[in-house]
């Protein structure tokens, strides 16, 4: 347990926007703020995963902090060093931090005894597909080669992975293999990274019947080859173990825009307005997913299987399947214009917040 008495990196107020919030999380180890008025009373607090819930909802992340901030938190108080301990340790790992005020409820230290774990240890980058979506640029070399800012996309996947800390990266291959094999052999990875090659294709999830099964008895971090992301790690981890899940989809907003009048009506049939051009908002899934070690006995040895077979089939099981949305920079190079956009980002000092 450590006690926090700089205040100022970990306190927000209630009519700012969850965004600035976001970027107050982002900038400090800890995934919390304390939001307190005027008067530094604490009117609530937020976490991380507080907000990535609310964007399930729907919410926008220009509301404001109360829109998404849980109004009851728990207190301890100034000088009550024994029972605020005891508050603490009530807490546990789902919220690990406990704010102390005054007489007056002017937040004055905050408690924080993170349980800490070992995080995210291993990871599979998908990269055996055959890229066939981007043409000629593929033919001769695999698409997790290809450039964006004057270095394969594999390299940015493997520095996001590397810079969470994951120390052992498993890489699948298949489409002009030995391209992907030589550049990991040259590349000087901070990670043990092992490149795993399908003898056939296996689809989106097969290749992990083909990891060590001592790597699969912790949960497993699975991003597509060509997905270039800021997103968390960390935070996924800890969405995921705070949550009970049994495995963590990661989802992007994505926006579509009906270039045509809607026209709606009521089940009479009857005309009630028009929505000249509306914007239609889903949630799609980012190339990146979180299986607990349960997951791994449905993968089928030798035999082609997708994520998505493999996650109906955990949910016809009743396993515990969650989402956690993506605010942080994510594109799938998947298309020349992904491509193209990607470069543009990269130019433009990108790669960081969407």
């Amino acid at each position: 347990m450590i006690t926090i008495v700089d205040l100022a990196p970990h306190v927000s107020r209630p009519d700012e926007p969850v965004r600035t919030i976001l970027q107050r999380i982002d900038a400090s180890p800890q995934l919390f703020q304390i939001i307190v008025d005027e008067g530094g009373r604490v009117v609530g607090t937020i976490t991380d995963g507080d907000i990535r819930r609310a964007m399930l909802h729907g919410i926008d992340l220009q509301a404001p902090a109360r829109a998404c901030m849980n109004t009851a938190p728990k207190l301890g108080h100034l000088g009550d060093h024994s029972g605020n301990a005891e508050k603490l340790a009530t807490l546990g790992s789902r919220v690990p931090f406990l704010p102390i005020v005054d007489e007056a409820g002017v937040l004055r230290q905050i408690l924080y005894g993170r349980k800490q774990d070992q995080g995210i240890a291993t990871a599979l980058v998908m990269a055996g597909g055959l890229g066939s979506r981007l043409g000629e640029r593929t033919r001769s070399t695999p698409k997790p080669l290809l450039p964006v800012g004057g270095r394969p996309i594999l390299d940015h996947v493997l520095e996001g992975l590397e810079n969470a800390g994951i120390d052992r990266i498993y890489v699948s291959v298949f489409h002009l293999a030995a391209q992907i094999e030589d550049f990991l052999k040259a590349r000087p990875s901070r990670a043990k990274v092992v490149p795993v090659l399908e003898s056939r294709r296996l689809g989106t999830a097969g290749a992990l019947g083909l990891i060590d099964a001592a790597a699969l008895e912790r949960p497993l971090l699975v991003i597509n080859g060509d997905v270039i992301t800021r997103v968390d790690f960390h935070a996924l981890h800890d969405f995921h173990e705070r949550n009970g899940y049994d495995a963590t989809i990661a989802v992007a907003r994505h926006e579509l825009e009906i270039p045509f009048g809607v026209v709606r009506y009521g089940e009479d049939g009857l005309f009630e307005r028009v929505d000249e051009k509306p914007r239609v908002t889903h949630f799609v899934a980012a190339g990146v997913y979180y299986l607990g070690a349960g997951f791994m006995p449905l993968v089928p040895k030798d035999r082609a299987i997708d994520m998505p077979e493999l996650l109906n089939l955990g949910r016809s099981l009743e396993m515990k399947i969650g989402l956690f949305p993506i605010h942080e920079y994510w594109t799938d190079v998947g298309r020349p214009t992904d491509l193209e956009a990607a470069e543009r980002d990269h130019q433009k000092g990108g790669h960081g917040r969407g």
